[in-house]
Formats: structure tokens, sequence, C-alpha cells
């Protein structure tokens, strides 16, 4: 698995499952609300400095979601995208990667036709059963608790670039 993390130049998440835990909250007036993990997005941010694209691919719309990855600074953020391959391959073209550089993260089966795509497929802990059986690599933790984080550590650590990054705060 390290040999094919040492390629991975683009990251690409889903949001509900694995940003989040996959619940979804409503106010009586209708309003969206998430918990998003912020280690989670602390080790999105630690990609981005260390020079990895990272993308968010996602089948629902939220204003909510959408805050957010502008708080993370995440530019490659697509919404209400039924067909994820769609942005994919938007992805592949603007940012001139080939599959084998890109890791997905998904749970569902909706996720399913970008992991088939590319060259590290990863599935949360709690995703579908299905997905996981898809998945070269499936994580420990569940999405919305600390999954993203465990990806992105491990992806850096592969790219020798996590013991700099932790020491850059040691100073």
């Amino acid at each position: 698995m390290n040999d094919s993390l040492k390629k991975i130049r683009l990251a690409i998440f889903d949001v509900d499952g694995v940003l989040t835990n996959g619940q979804l909250y409503f106010g009586d007036d209708g309003q969206e609300y998430k918990a998003f993990n912020a280690k989670d997005g602390h080790g999105m941010k630690m990609l981005m400095s260390s020079g990895i694209e990272v993308a968010i691919i996602t089948a629902r719309s939220s204003n909510v979601v959408k805050y957010r990855m502008e708080n993370l600074g995440i530019t490659h953020f697509y919404q209400g995208q039924s067909d994820k391959a769609e942005a994919y391959e938007d992805l592949l073209k603007k940012l001139s990667i080939q599959p084998n550089e890109v890791a997905y993260v998904g749970d569902d089966i909706i996720d399913l036709p970008v992991m088939s795509q590319v060259g590290m497929p990863v599935a949360v802990g709690d995703a579908v059963e299905f997905v996981k059986s898809q998945a070269k690599w499936v994580l420990t933790k569940k999405g919305g608790e600390g999954a993203v984080r465990e990806f992105c550590d491990t992806l850096l650590d592969a790219q020798n670039l996590l013991d700099t990054l932790h020491q850059s705060y040691l100073r």
C-alpha cells in the first residue's frame, strides 16, 4: 500500500459519512446542520500545505458544507453531484493528474463509480460492507470520527512529509 500512497497527488473526499458521521440534522425551519471533525479538517490543511491537492465531491448540496470548505481553503469543491464520475473527470483534466495519482475516500455505493477508477480507493471504517470490499484500504476510524485524519497522516507519512510537519509545530 505504501508504494501506491507515495504516488498520490490528489485526495478526494465524500462529505456525508466521511467528513461527517452521516447523520443529517434539520431544524424546524428546514435549516441543515452538520458536525465536522476539526482534526479531519486540519489533516486536509496539512495535505494542501504539503502540495497534495484536496477535493470534495458530494451528491448533496448544502450551504453549511460550502461554508466549511471555504473555511478550510478547499477550492476543488463539487456539490450536487449525483454522478460523481463527471466531477472526477473534470478534476483529472483541470489538474493534469493520472488516475493512479488519486485517492478517493468514500463510505457508500454512490462513491463506487469514482473509487473504481482511482489508484487508491479508501473506505471509512463504518462504510457499507460492499464498499469496504471494493476498497484497497479500509480505515480503522469511522466517518466524522477521525477517519479523514487517519488517512491524511498515513498518506503524509508514506510520502515522508509527516515528520517535517510535526517538527514545524514544535519550534
